[in-house]
């Protein structure tokens, strides 16, 4: 079952429960593929790799914008946006530990041969590429640093 078709059985589902912050989240992620299926020069079809970027940046939206939300002492929009992105990330693959990412970015690193930060863009690319949707780019980030620099 696509992803489109998942998000309307849900819509559908949450309409029924009467789960208004659900539907919201849930009618988010409908919207942002939607607006990649018709944007310029897109074929109408929407591939898994795009769909998983869709989801992706909308619950990094989520996040940063409950992080502006705490700062300014506006617990009740921030409890929001962190409810709607863990409504999104039911739709994400299974997100690695840091444990499992940590041997899949040394096993990369000894791939690529990679000895010092100055190869931290090869192995950035390839594990970005291998952890797509299974990891948040700024923790795959963080470990490349630590065991390039250690």
């Amino acid at each position: 079952m696509s992803l489109e078709l998942k998000i309307n059985d849900e819509i559908k589902r949450a309409m029924l429960a009467r789960n208004a912050a659900r539907l919201e989240a849930l009618r988010a992620v409908k919207a942002a593929l939607l607006l990649e299926k018709t944007r310029e020069g897109a074929t109408g079809d929407v591939t898994e790799e795009s769909e998983l970027k869709i989801l992706q940046k909308l619950v990094k939206q989520r996040r940063e914008s409950a992080e502006i939300y705490a700062g300014a002492n506006r617990q009740d929009l921030a409890e929001k946006e962190l409810f709607e992105a863990s409504v999104i990330e039911t739709f994400l693959p299974k997100q690695l530990s840091e444990e499992e990412v940590t041997g899949i970015i040394r096993k990369i690193v000894a791939e690529t041969g990679a000895t010092s930060v100055k190869d931290m863009g090869k192995v950035m690319g390839a594990a970005t590429k291998e952890l797509a949707g299974k990891a948040d780019n700024k923790m795959i980030s963080v470990i490349v640093k630590s065991l390039l620099a250690g």
